[in-house]
């Protein structure tokens, strides 16, 4: 039975799709089966991994407002034991459509529910909203992981999506964890990139990742190839930021159990 984690972060540009992208596809390199789903309208996690969201017929939003079954929708990708599950734009009006239905925050729980016994690991790159579909996106999920940018008011809206999360807890699903908080965008040369981090592991302590993901070209450069940092260049800071970041996460679940091969660079 895989393990869903969602994405999240409702401020934008902090690195969610990037993190959806990359660690699903280092879980995938590492030999587990991974499923992407493109959980944000803007869909550029279905982009990002090399599909046109303009040419995409069946995707989420088919899945969420006709019931469509997912396996109809999910594409492999050209990284091994990688799919995903796209977006197209249509998305934007999925929330609108689902006010009415029954049980509307548990809508993505049952799609996922369908195919979670396919998969080792299931990761959701949620909009950057605290919308309905994010929600359902939590209801799904078994954990979170939360970008955070090292940048000024890197924590401005942290404490709105962590009392989001609480909620969900309570109300929606109980099981669900915070994975950890993720820094990215890091640059060594700066002082308040390291302030931040300072901050961010003051206040959350063990909730923090080891793992920091740094500035990197490559990262950047990647999804306009349609292909993870990895496929890139697996040799690159980023590449290496986000299989460690896998290994972590491995360990945690208690898939690994020494992170000996963890590389630093």
């Amino acid at each position: 039975m895989g393990k869903i984690i969602s994405i999240a972060n409702q401020k934008g540009g902090v690195g969610k799709t990037t993190t959806s992208i990359n660690l699903a596809a280092s879980l995938a390199v590492l030999e587990y089966k991974t499923l992407l789903v493109d959980a944000d309208p803007q869909a550029n996690s279905t982009s990002g991994i090399g599909f046109d969201p303009r040419t995409i017929k069946e995707s989420i939003y088919e899945c969420l407002v006709n019931d469509l079954d997912p396996r109809d929708a999910i594409q492999a990708t050209e990284t091994p034991n990688l799919d995903l599950l796209p977006a197209h734009i249509d998305l934007v009006g999925a929330e609108i459509e689902m006010i009415n239905m029954h049980e509307r925050e548990y809508k993505m729980k049952k799609i996922l529910d369908q195919v979670k016994d396919d998969y080792d690991f299931i990761i959701i790159d949620c909009s950057p909203s605290l919308g309905l579909i994010t929600i359902n996106a939590l209801s799904a999920s078994n954990s979170v992981v939360i970008p955070v940018q090292c940048e000024y008011f890197a924590l401005e809206g942290l404490g709105k999506l962590l009392n989001t999360i609480k909620i969900v807890q309570t109300r929606l699903n109980t099981s669900l964890e915070i994975e950890g908080i993720l820094l990215t965008m890091y640059d060594v040369r700066l002082r308040l990139s390291n302030q931040v981090v300072e901050e961010v592991k003051t206040h959350f302590t063990d909730l923090v990742f080891d793992t920091i993901i740094q500035r990197n070209t490559r990262l950047s450069e990647a999804p306009s190839f349609g292909i993870s940092v990895i496929m890139h260049d697996a040799s690159c800071k980023g590449a290496i930021n986000y299989l460690n970041l896998a290994r972590e996460i491995l360990h945690k679940n208690g898939h690994l159990k020494e992170l000996d091969s963890t590389v630093t660079i």
